[in-house]
């Protein structure tokens, strides 16, 4: 098949992408223990920038060192040596012609694993549903978080404005605001997690307000040139069937009202990116962010088959592909995909277990094949 949509280019703000796949965030929780960037990182994102892809989403990277931390060896951009340790990385991308976006996310009361504290915070006191990921290093049930202040909330966005600039200083090309999957962000999205009786609960829009309000923020510190984006679902890390209980129609008002902020992309992620995700007959995720917001969109969810993802762009559902799961069995995916090669099957135990659980020799002949 001609991937005639994969293989073109696409202008992202004033960045040119060779192509229209992306790697998708993953969490990979093999930084330092105080949150720096090391070697393994380095090679973990350089191999991906070999490998073809025309941008990479970082994983999560927690903003602040008090309540954003989400699982023990999580990368930070909360201080001055995280932001130097980022930079032989973003470099390293840099020098294969790759574009490099570092995903901002607080965790809130997701979190399973924090530095800095064993108190977790959250727009309600409501612990989120399921248990925690032991293949990240949780165990058990989530703790009941703290309901945050409102001097908490404009704290939080502090720090998110501030390691945004941080990024910006480590030589990154723009960040992802961590909006999806259940984290801070999304749980005041999220009615049965936000019991909040002011302005930050309640109606969508009230519920939409801290997003709204982070968005001007950070786009007022960093300026207009450099690329803002956010990442958005339906389902949580642990509540992966919740759906928005208004469907199709709170799409429409929450998309609708990100189009009137600064957004440079929507991101959005979904079991199956490619199918309906309210319902038979409905839009898919990504479409009802095209349509609705008139922002160039990412899709994510099991678009690894190049056929799959080539018929989303031609329809016109998205703009961009990001690709997790099958980019860490395929690292060079854009070069295999254009030659005809087969890809390998995604393996679970073999490329899904965090690289801090992979023996270093055994790291290095896997990103250098």
């Amino acid at each position: 098949m001609n991937y005639h949509q994969l293989y073109s280019t696409f202008n992202l703000k004033n960045t040119s992408l060779k192509n229209r796949f992306i790697v998708a965030p993953m969490t990979r929780i093999s930084a330092e223990d105080d949150g720096r960037a090391n070697v393994t990182m380095k090679k973990y994102y350089e191999r991906y920038a070999k490998g073809g892809f025309s941008a990479i989403i970082t994983e999560g990277i927690y903003p602040d060192d008090s309540y954003s931390q989400g699982y023990y060896n999580q990368p930070g951009l909360a201080n001055g040596s995280h932001t130097e340790s980022w930079k032989p990385v973003v470099e390293a991308v840099h020098d294969n012609d790759t574009v490099i976006i570092a995903q901002i996310m607080h965790a809130g009361g997701q979190s399973q694993g924090n530095s800095y504290t064993d108190e977790t915070i959250a727009p309600s006191p409501v612990a989120p549903k399921g248990d925690q990921l032991e293949f990240y290093g949780g165990k058990g049930a989530f703790a009941r978080p703290r309901g945050m202040t409102e001097d908490e909330i404009t704290q939080t966005k502090e720090a998110f404005v501030e390691s945004c600039l941080r990024a910006q200083e480590a030589g990154f090309d723009g960040v992802e605001l961590h909006a999806a999957n259940g984290y801070l962000l999304d749980q005041f999205l999220t009615d049965y997690l936000n019991k909040r009786e002011d302005r930050y609960g309640g109606s969508i829009s009230h519920r939409l307000r801290l997003i709204v309000e982070l968005i001007g923020e950070v786009r007022e510190a960093v300026g207009e040139d450099f690329i803002v984006g956010i990442r958005l679902s339906q389902a949580k890390v642990a509540d992966g069937e919740h759906k928005w209980a208004g469907g199709e129609k709170e799409a429409e008002q929450i998309f609708t009202k990100l189009s009137t902020t600064s957004l440079d992309y929507i991101h959005v992620t979904d079991a199956d990116g490619a199918q309906p995700s309210f319902g038979e007959g409905t839009r898919t995720l990504a479409q009802a962010a095209k349509e609705f917001s008139h922002l160039p969109v990412i899709a994510n969810g099991q678009l690894g088959d190049p056929d799959k993802a080539e018929e989303v762009l031609r329809n016109e559902h998205a703009d961009l592909i990001s690709i997790g799961t099958r980019a860490l069995a395929n690292p060079d995916l854009p070069h295999k995909a254009k030659k005809g090669m087969k890809l390998e099957e995604f393996d679970f135990k073999s490329t899904l277990l965090p690289l801090a659980y992979i023996k270093e020799h055994e790291l290095e002949r896997e990103l250098m094949q």
